[in-house]
């Protein structure tokens, strides 16, 4: 699956590779690679892999009553998974609003339920995480978080743990580039530049500053 989904998201350059002149994230960090699966949105038959893949791989989780979709890019993609398990929907957004019914969790959530969360990818775990808490507060069991992207950083991994979540996706950076490699989409030559940058993004941007 790792290999197909990499495949197809860098086949619709959801995924742009550019070790030579690197993208700039917001929050500063410099970065040879921008990964932006809503773009698999606009590609019905990919989308609808996606989808099926998503609800494969939610089994790993166990039973669960509700999916909620992380805001915003989470929740297209959390959306099609509940459509097709025929489970309720709720999204999380980073805040609660300032105005109406002031709202961080929108949608019917009740405490006790078993919640998968899914975002769209996952670099430091940090806006992930901020959802999961959210719903914890609101009194559901957070079963774990579901995505279809992650950079692999350690940091995400010690977040996740220390905050006691168990977190699967779909496809990662390593399978990326492996695939980037296979079919041409980068060269051999860049392969040392995405591994360092994977390894010390912070310490990679200061060559280019």
């Amino acid at each position: 699956m790792q290999s197909e989904v990499a495949r197809n998201l860098l086949k619709i350059r959801a995924v742009k590779l550019s070790p030579r002149e690197p993208f700039t994230w917001a929050s500063g960090l410099l970065s040879p690679i921008y990964c932006d699966n809503r773009v698999a949105l606009s590609y019905p038959e990919l989308r609808t892999f996606l989808k099926k893949c998503l609800a494969e791989k939610s089994a790993h989780f166990g039973p669960f009553d509700v999916v909620a979709g992380v805001a915003t890019a989470g929740i297209p993609h959390g959306v099609l998974l509940a459509d097709l398990l025929e489970l309720p929907f709720v999204y999380v957004r980073s805040g609660a609003k300032d105005h109406g019914r002031r709202n961080q969790i929108e949608g019917e959530l009740h405490p006790g339920q078993r919640v998968l969360v899914i975002e769209d990818l996952i670099s430091t775990g940090g806006s992930c995480l901020a959802a999961v808490d959210a719903l914890r507060d609101a009194g559901a069991e957070v079963v774990g978080v579901l995505a279809v992207f992650q950079y692999g950083f350690d940091k995400a991994q010690i977040a996740f743990e220390r905050k006691g979540v168990d977190f699967q996706t779909l496809t990662n950076y390593d399978a990326l580039v492996q695939e980037a490699i296979r079919t041409g989409y980068v060269s051999q030559d860049d392969l040392q530049t995405l591994s360092e940058w994977r390894e010390n993004p912070d310490g990679w941007g200061a060559l280019y500053v």
